[in-house]
């Protein structure tokens, strides 16, 4: 489609804006399955930098809050953005849940490539990932899997396996919410059952009784876990998911990459992340890690524990630390994605 243009409706005091921003409505192909998306690019540019958004798991579509600071911030700086719906909602196809994280990760891919033959408005050789939870994994894998990848911008994305990372939000979950330690330990007992079942270290029928306890009780509709195990532990995505070590991933990004935590993050350890990435940074140069005071795993300041964790306020959530809008731009233009007229 033609670009639009982005501008808020005239007013009698309104003056032209410096940078003023053209919206396209953009189609990629990535195995078999079509994606579409948005690029907000700074008008009367050529050349410019671009960043591809990956998906938080529970931000899955391109009209969403989490990503609007990208929208505002990044185009009057003179780089791109490109937002898609991830496969399987919006507008775009597919099954996410026949995907698994390569997958997803390859649909970054595919557009950035795409955006590398939207000549001339996009240098090809300055395309980036950026994403936050889940999709700063994403972004981490993208870069890795892509040698073209600029830059890599990941946010609140823990450095643990997925496994790690969930029994520390759990415990969480329950403790904002007023459980005793008993209950999270019955709670974090279940879930280490059913891991070590799907790791092939504990029988089917043990894990089967340590979840069927937990199901009793009244937190179970908070620990992230079903009633019945699966028939066997390669038939779930989640087997798939929790051998994912996105340390180990990171350690094959060449390109500059930026790591960004909330110092009050109740969804990811993000002590445990630093020290990894600390005692890891020997092979990784390239990588800069920075915790924002006050800041949660969405980059708010202003939510407190329990609402940053019930899934009903997920859509709504978006960043707000300006210490983490500075982080940003201040590090693109550091490593020359920044261009200002």
């Amino acid at each position: 489609m033609a670009a639009s243009e982005a501008e808020p409706a005239a007013s009698p005091w309104s003056a032209p804006a410096s940078t003023a921003v053209d919206v396209r409505e953009l189609v990629f192909v990535n195995a078999g399955v079509s994606l579409r998306g948005t690029l907000h690019a700074p008008r009367g540019r050529v050349g410019v930098p671009a960043v591809v958004v990956a998906h938080a798991a529970s931000s899955p579509t391109r009209d969403l809050p989490l990503y609007g600071h990208l929208i505002e911030l990044l185009p009057p700086l003179g780089i791109a953005v490109f937002v898609y719906d991830r496969r399987g909602s919006g507008a775009s196809g597919g099954d996410l849940a026949a995907s698994d994280y390569p997958m997803l990760a390859d649909d970054a891919i595919a557009a950035q490539k795409m955006l590398a033959a939207q000549a001339p408005l996009i240098d090809p050789r300055r395309i980036g990932f950026w994403g936050l939870s889940q999709g700063g994994w994403l972004a981490v894998l993208a870069g890795a899997r892509s040698a073209s990848t600029a830059f890599v911008v990941s946010v609140s994305a823990p450095m643990t396996t997925p496994d790690v990372q969930m029994n520390f939000a759990v415990a969480n979950i329950l403790r904002v919410e007023g459980y005793a330690a008993s209950d999270i330990e019955q709670a974090l007992g279940a879930r280490r059952a059913v891991d070590a079942w799907f790791r092939g270290e504990l029988d089917r029928a043990k894990a089967q009784q340590a979840l069927d306890a937990a199901s009793a009780r009244p937190w179970f509709d908070r620990v992230y876990l079903g009633k019945t195990l699966p028939p066997e532990p390669r038939s779930s995505g989640w087997e798939r998911e929790m051998r994912h070590d996105p340390l180990s991933t990171l350690v094959e990004v060449r390109a500059p990459t930026l790591v960004v935590y909330g110092a009050a993050d109740p969804w990811v350890p993000v002590r445990l992340s630093v020290e990894r990435l600390a005692n890891a940074a020997a092979r990784m140069p390239h990588v800069e890690t920075v915790v924002i005071a006050g800041a949660d795993h969405a980059m708010m300041l202003s939510a407190d524990a329990k609402t940053q964790m019930d899934p009903a306020s997920f859509p709504r959530q978006a960043p707000e630390a300006s210490a983490y809008f500075g982080l940003l731009g201040a590090w693109l233009a550091r490593h020359g994605m920044t261009e200002r007229r």
